[in-house]
């Protein structure tokens, strides 16, 4: 790192939220905003540009999900490898990206306040996907989808926020045990969040707590990670259009609105 930039990044570090920060190898920092699950100080361009590609790709999961609810294509999201390895890698970027926003968080100095500011809005997001869904889906309506876990898998994760080694240990060890572990118990509705089910729940959106905070959790080692490489592994993605960037910055908004969307859009194409 050069000089003057080391003394930019060095400052950025103890500037009030708000001032821009400046990692090197490309993956440069913006004012705050408050994209889904992200509650860092600073905008990092590469993890914006990671964000982005997963709202992207949720995009064309749901897109070609409700190309079957018109019955125009016969996918099998539930069975068909392809599709359950999609799922799986677009979850897990995510919610690896949660991680690493809360290390952000920590690092440059985000209140209690504003992480509790943005959760509480992420979890009204989530009640609000809850109603649409049952109004849509009565028999299979989202009761703990995505925004459900990143809201609860925040809260539970941003003490580890400081300490990698141990949020990676017991990572790893959540993934484990949300995998092979499982018991009728948690079959019900009202147990079934935290995961460990023989079966999944009739819901279209299932997004449980096990395994998935271990994903969160990993993903803070991994912020660690970046932080001290000064964002060199993901710096690539800094350089992506701007675009993708705007996606990362606005996921919340953009999650919320596009299935009435592509909904609405479908149904105008295919009602004759």
């Amino acid at each position: 790192m050069s000089r003057p930039r080391r003394a930019r990044a060095a400052k950025a570090t103890t500037a009030p939220i708000g001032r821009t920060a400046n990692p090197a190898n490309g993956a440069t920092g913006r004012a705050v905003s408050q994209p889904a699950g992200a509650v860092a100080g600073v905008r990092v361009e590469a993890v914006d540009a990671m964000r982005g590609l997963a709202i992207v790709a949720m995009v064309v999961y749901h897109f070609v999900f409700d190309l079957r609810f018109y019955s125009v294509v016969r996918a099998d999201f539930e069975n068909d490898p392809f599709w359950l390895t999609y799922r799986a890698i677009v979850l897990s970027t995510f919610l690896l990206v949660v991680g690493v926003s809360l290390v952000l968080a920590r690092h440059y100095g985000v209140s209690t306040g504003r992480f509790a500011r943005r959760v509480g809005v992420i979890a009204l997001c989530a009640l609000a996907a809850t109603i649409g869904s049952y109004l849509v889906f009565p028999e299979r309506f989202i009761y703990f989808g995505i925004l459900h876990s990143i809201a609860v898998a925040s809260l539970l994760a941003r003490p580890l926020a400081g300490r990698p080694r141990l949020a990676l240990g017991l990572g790893v060890l959540a993934i484990v045990a949300g995998l092979v572990l499982s018991h009728p118990f948690f079959d019900s509705r009202a147990a079934s969040w935290l995961g460990f089910n023989t079966v999944k729940p009739p819901t279209e959106d299932f997004v449980p707590l096990f395994p998935w905070l271990g994903v969160v959790l990993v993903g803070i080692w991994l912020g660690h990670e970046f932080l001290r490489r000064d964002f060199a592994p993901i710096a690539p993605l800094a350089r992506t259009p701007d675009w993708l960037h705007w996606m990362g910055r606005h996921s919340l908004a953009i999650y919320m609105v596009h299935q009435p969307v592509l909904l609405g859009l479908l149904w105008l194409a295919f009602r004759h």
